[in-house]
């Protein structure tokens, strides 16, 4: 859950005694934040054909209601050129303004200050909006490396349409009722693009020194002011760093920063870290939980020191404790805190009220935020399915009729189920045959760098317990106990087991399961193969926990294209990261097929042929799960007259903590 509540700290005009900084007031230009908690601008696969919808209204909604200080909209395009994805939201014509008008009157009763994004991403375009390629546009005819995308230089004309494009869109923001507007120069976007001499190459007005490169950003906040005039909020995002060899230096963006507040066109800066060009800078995006929480401060707190506008602080910060203490410190004036918004909008509400232990704390596995936004699909949370779900389980609806719920398996779907149940005022009581409720977060907890990933364990059973679940362990129930109990409604989530395939074996060949490995099971020193059919964090983390031991050089035999493959990218790249530098050996592209004494044996899936891995002392197998479903299928043919009974999560079929946990709450709204 969450860490150490910090000490009291005295002193005139705090509202709450642990959190005096963050809960005090901060002018922005011509508007006050009622707190320093902001929900930073991100996509969230919501907007409708450019426009915003109901969804997206209620979303935000949401994180009003639950006190958050401030929210930036979602990035929106300037001009139509800016459609970097099929999804986009778009201010470029007046259509725009009574979407936007919508969250407004959702939000502003809720004390919550509203700004925009106004964006443009040059060469970063990540999809079609029909299945061919668009020309992207860049200063230079520079490519970039994450999406292999090689844009055409822009124009002098088309970049005083876009500059244009930046004030118009401004205009109807403010017309639509918003309180401010902030231009997205970071992450390697077009006015980043402008600002870097390795991606700019101009020999015109646009390009050479450092002045001329600034020129892009400043004509577009000239024309946001002249359009928006100076009572309405004007603000920056840019990376304090993008972290590559060719993206924007430290120094490069400092300056950019420094004359910003000189210029006295901007009321705040919005600091981050890294680029969207490349695989690893991009990953500072959003931050896995392989990063440090805040571990860009070092990097906010350069800037703050420089200028004199409120500075918003990036970097994976989760916890308002930790927000409190970046504050209280002077690294920034406000915290950006996305992800944790995203896992419980109500975070603020709460700590300001002193429950610290019912926030729920975002784990940073990025399955369902941003990985939902990779696939182009609304984005959620793993261990809260009801953010982008708003419209359907926004509110508890309460229980017409109470009634008597047995709830078998205390992983995270059973968990869920029998929180959520309680909470509509049915009479739960939830089983778990282990000694400790959690499932397989019990074992991805124990594996290198994701320590974190049991937080939502954590989460789920406080959840269940502040909701009066009776919770009892070390009990396997069967149709005995079921027929003694008489429940109305039986969920049952008895998860999963480690799928064994049939496999040729000659002599007697080590082999385990990862999940005895993980257990603390031995393997004999020497080569030590990790046969990989899922490409997730079981195989990887598996083969790095057994190299990082030092006893064995390991080898990951992937059936896929790659190791990790089924993971968001930058999760995949922070586990990739850690098997390269633990020397793991990657094998992709084979199936296992057998084993002996000293060697396994593959079948390469495209080419059909054998492919041998000699001077083995050990296998592990991480080959998937295969359903704990006995439960299930005997109270499914008992018969009419019988308890109502629903499977969730894995029994039904292994998937991950996303798909169990949704289904329980899926299940446990319908009882």
């Amino acid at each position: 859950m969450i860490g150490h509540e910090p000490q009291a700290e005295g002193g005139p005009g705090q509202q709450r005694p642990g959190f005096p900084h963050l809960f005090s007031e901060l002018p922005v230009g011509n508007v006050v934040l009622k707190n320093r908690i902001v929900s930073p601008g991100h996509d969230t696969v919501m907007a409708e054909d450019g426009q915003v919808s109901e969804q997206l209204v209620a979303y935000q909604q949401a994180r009003a209601e639950g006190g958050v200080g401030l929210i930036v909209m979602q990035a929106s395009g300037v001009h139509n050129t800016a459609r970097y994805t099929y999804h986009v939201l778009m201010a470029d014509d007046d259509s725009c303004i009574p979407g936007y008008r919508n969250v407004v009157h959702a939000v502003r009763p809720h004390g919550c200050r509203l700004f925009g994004q106004l964006f443009h991403p040059g060469r970063e375009v990540m999809e079609s909006q029909d299945g061919s390629a668009p020309v992207a546009l860049a200063p230079s005819a520079v490519p970039n490396e994450r999406f292999h995308v090689m844009p055409r230089a822009l124009t002098v004309e088309l970049i005083e349409e876009i500059v244009a494009g930046y004030g118009s869109a401004a205009r109807r923001l403010r017309e639509a009722g918003l309180d401010g507007v902030e231009v997205v120069a970071s992450h390697g976007y077009l006015p980043s693009q402008f600002l870097n001499p390795r991606v700019n190459l101009r020999a015109d007005a646009y390009g050479g020194t450092f002045d001329k490169r600034m020129r892009f950003l400043d004509e577009a906040l000239a024309a946001i002011r002249r359009d928006v005039g100076d009572d309405f909020v004007v603000g920056v995002r840019i990376s304090a760093d993008e972290l590559e060899d060719d993206g924007l230096s430290a120094a490069d963006a400092l300056a950019a920063c420094v004359r910003l507040d000189e210029s006295g066109t901007v009321d705040y800066l919005s600091v981050t870290l890294g680029t969207s060009a490349t695989l690893a800078g991009s990953d500072h995006i959003v931050p896995p939980m392989s990063e440090a929480v805040g571990y860009a401060m070092p990097h906010v707190a350069r800037v703050k020191q420089h200028v004199g506008v409120p500075v918003f602080a990036a970097g994976r910060i989760n916890q308002p404790q930790d927000a409190e203490r970046i504050l209280a410190e002077g690294l920034a004036d406000a915290v950006i805190m996305n992800r944790a918004l995203i896992c419980d909008p109500t975070m603020p509400r709460l700590a300001e009220e002193g429950r610290l232990e019912d926030i729920r704390a975002c784990i940073a596995c990025n399955q369902a935020c941003i990985g939902h936004f990779h696939l182009g699909y609304p984005i959620s949370c793993i261990q809260h399915p009801e953010t982008g779900r708003e419209l359907a389980f926004g509110r508890r609806r309460p229980a017409d009729n109470p009634r008597t719920v047995m709830v078998v398996g205390g992983g995270p779907a059973g968990l869920k189920a029998a929180a959520v149940a309680a909470e509509r005022g049915h009479f739960v009581t939830l089983y778990e045959a282990a000694p400790r409720v959690g499932g397989q977060v019990l074992l991805a907890e124990q594996l290198p760098d994701r320590e974190e990933f049991g937080g939502a364990t954590s989460n789920l059973l406080w959840e269940a317990e502040r909701a009066g679940v009776e919770i009892v362990t070390r009990t396997t129930v069967d149709m005995g106990l079921v027929r003694e109990r008489q429940p109305d409604v039986v969920l049952v989530a008895t998860g999963a087991r480690p799928r064994h395939p049939e496999i040729e074996a000659l002599g007697s060949p080590v082999i385990l399961d990862a999940w005895q490995v993980i257990g603390g099971a031995e393997l004999p020193a020497g080569r030590i193969v990790v046969a990989d059919w899922n490409g997730d964090w079981v195989g990887a983390g598996v083969a790095t926990l057994l190299a990082r031991r030092g006893r064995h050089r390991v080898v990951l035999a992937v059936d896929g294209y790659q190791a990790c493959g089924s993971l968001q990218q930058y999760v995949k790249d922070a586990h990739l990261t850690a098997l390269a530098r633990a020397k793991v050996d990657v094998v992709p592209l084979v199936r296992l097929f057998g084993a002996d004494d000293d060697a396994v044996y593959f079948q390469h899936v495209l080419t059909k042929e054998p492919v041998v891995i000699e001077q083995v002392s050990g296998l592990v197998l991480a080959e998937g799960h295969e359903p704990v479903d006995d439960l299930l299928l005997a109270l499914a043919a008992a018969g009419p007259g019988a308890a109502e009974v629903i499977g969730i999560g894995d029994c039904l079929a292994p998937r991950s903590v996303e798909e169990a946990v949704l289904e329980g709450l899926v299940a446990a709204s319908r009882v």
